[in-house]
């Protein structure tokens, strides 16, 4: 099987190193080209500082090579993904892909499996998610993820292809929970960072994981997710993950609106598009999500911290 991976940020990157170090040979692609000609003379992207590229992973900015793949993982974000995967639908049909990204598309109000079987005729998409770092999957450190794809017998396939020394696959049909669950916990790593940040303690981090869960459950269920899968790897595993390491870029830009500092306007947070989207989603479903919409507020800075902190201390008081 020929695997190629749509996108040379961190994650794609990762990817590719575990892939190739169990002895697959990798197509890597990345649309800037200044970008793939440094990874082509260094072997090495200055997003992963200390890890070498195996020399059968091929590099290009040319698609070309990319789309003869039999096999190709999306790592490009979840709000860039729709327009990659239109300009591409006809080249792209008949073709295992597999989602890599995790998010809720603005316009759409879908997951990434779910944009793809939207926009690529005929396809029957798959999602890797669960708790995983970039520099973790590079290093080779053991990491568990989750693949949900609704064909059995295909997501069977990937799982045995994509499996490697390090990285320990676990499969599902459910590809609605599986999406969810990797999009709504980088909301609570917002919300976790932004805790941190204002000074607020150790416990109010653990509570907002704790009350923070069942608001992604009853959004899930509510779209149709298992009952189970968010208690799996792709939600509660992820929450903890991205909920108390710094090494998670929206629990760093939590921090930064809780300490009032700049972030990076460069950097990727899928999970400020996601709160804007679950707080629309939310309100059409008349589910209660007081953490989201908090979150999607401040993002928005339609609202502060201690305002936000207020808000959320001042609901009325229930049973656990």
């Amino acid at each position: 099987m020929k695997i190629g991976i749509a996108g040379g940020g961190a994650f794609g990157t990762a990817l590719a190193v575990a892939l190739a170090l169990d002895g697959n040979d990798i197509h890597l692609w990345s649309r800037s080209a200044d970008a793939v000609s440094a990874m082509q003379n260094t072997r090495s992207n200055p997003k992963l500082p200390g890890v070498e590229l195996p020399q059968n992973i091929t590099i290009s900015a040319e698609l070309e090579p990319l789309f003869v793949c039999d096999t190709i993982l999306l790592a490009i974000p979840a709000q860039t993904l729709p327009a990659f995967l239109t300009t591409h639908s006809e080249t792209l049909g008949g073709k295992n892909l597999v989602a890599c990204c995790k998010g809720i598309d603005l316009k759409r109000m879908t997951g990434p499996a779910s944009t793809i079987r939207d926009l690529v005729t005929g396809a029957v998409p798959a999602m890797l998610t669960g708790p995983s770092f970039a520099a973790d999957i590079a290093r080779g450190l053991p990491t568990a993820l989750t693949l949900a794809c609704a064909d059995d017998e295909m997501g069977a396939m990937l799982q045995t292809a994509l499996s490697t020394t390090s990285l320990r696959i676990y499969r599902t049909t459910d590809t609605v929970g599986g999406e969810l669950g990797g999009a709504l916990k980088n909301v609570m790593a917002i919300a976790s960072g932004i805790a941190i940040g204002a000074k607020l303690g150790e416990s109010a981090r653990a509570a907002l994981i704790t009350r923070g869960f069942p608001e992604m459950q009853r959004l899930a269920l509510a779209l149709g997710a298992q009952p189970d899968t968010l208690s799996g790897l792709s939600g509660f595993g992820d929450l903890v993950l991205t909920c108390t390491s710094d090494q998670s870029r929206n629990y760093r830009y939590g921090l930064a609106l809780g300490t009032g500092t700049d972030f990076d306007p460069n950097t990727t947070v899928e999970g400020a598009a996601t709160a804007r989207a679950v707080r629309q989603l939310a309100g059409e479903l008349d589910i209660d999500m007081p953490i989201c919409t908090v979150v999607a507020d401040l993002t928005e800075d339609k609202t502060d911290v201690a305002t936000a902190l207020n808000t959320l201390l001042s609901r009325p008081l229930k049973e656990e």
